[in-house]
């Protein structure tokens, strides 16, 4: 086959670029937003960003070709930030945190016109870094160890939400995650929660000792009430009667003896035995 035969006619060539450029040209025309996300429509002609309709949702869209869709996750997201801040001594703290965060999509048009996809790293990361340092900075390193994790967790995130409420920004949590001191502090405050905790259990066993002595003394002081109190109950007529009981009782018994009754000097019987 000549290469003449092999030549396409003119007349085709412009068709077959005019084709590509159509292809190319609405190919742009067709979006696809994913599970989970949400789109913001760029007019080319039409006044920039749409704000003031819904954004896009899931599925299949056709736009103008000389448009622009910026699509954005709205699931909540999670991103961790470790940052250097000071206590409330000018001792450097390491803090980790977590931020679980997510666009508002109703205001996801004036988020992309005023922010930008990389709100992120633009306005949230700034303000909670902010935040931590102004909190941290009222604490001591003893009460960021030991008691006061939770206050600066819920104080953090507290004072970040008030800057970014109107920024588009939905804040659901701040987390922190870890709290770590010089190695120096560290140390000390162990030792010293140490010798507190030794001191508690001191103090626990002198109370319980002190609490059995008095359980003693109590004891103590009810029996001798009871025997003050049996002692002048008996008088000589009832002695004598339980003398005289006993004696009748022993004189019941198998065993060999004599009971003389009255022979002794308080009148009461005298038992012989043989044995």
């Amino acid at each position: 086959m000549s290469s003449n035969q092999l030549q396409l006619p003119k007349a085709v060539l412009p068709i077959l670029f005019l084709i590509i450029i159509f292809i190319v040209f609405f190919s742009k025309a067709f979006v696809t937003i994913d599970a989970g996300e949400a789109g913001v429509l760029w007019k080319r002609f039409g006044g920039g960003v749409v704000t003031d309709e819904p954004a896009m949702g899931e599925g299949f869209h056709i736009v103008a070709p000389w448009n622009k869709v910026y699509v954005y996750e709205i699931r909540r997201q999670e991103a961790f930030e470790k940052m250097k801040v000071l206590s409330s001594n000018g001792l450097d703290i390491l803090l980790e945190t977590s931020i679980w965060y997510q666009p508002e999509v109703p205001e996801l048009g004036k988020l992309h016109q005023q922010i930008g996809t990389d709100y992120l790293n633009r306005i949230l990361l700034p303000t909670i870094r902010s935040a931590a340092r102004s909190v941290v900075g009222r604490y001591t390193p003893e009460q960021l160890y030991s008691s006061k994790r939770d206050a600066i967790q819920t104080e953090i995130y507290e004072e970040s939400k008030k800057i970014i409420d109107d920024q588009h920004i939905l804040l659901n949590e701040i987390l922190v995650r870890d709290v770590t001191l010089p190695t120096s502090i560290k140390d000390a405050i162990e030792r010293k929660l140490r010798q507190e905790q030794e001191s508690l259990e001191y103090e626990f066993r002198l109370e319980k000792a002190d609490k059995e002595a008095q359980r003693q003394i109590i004891e103590a002081q009810g029996k001798a009430d009871a025997n003050r109190i049996l002692s002048a109950s008996l008088t000589d007529k009832i002695l004598q009667d339980k003398g005289i009981e006993a004696t009748l009782e022993l004189s019941n018994s198998p065993n060999a003896k004599v009971v003389i009754v009255g022979s002794s000097k308080d009148g009461l019987p005298l038992i012989l035995g043989n044995n």
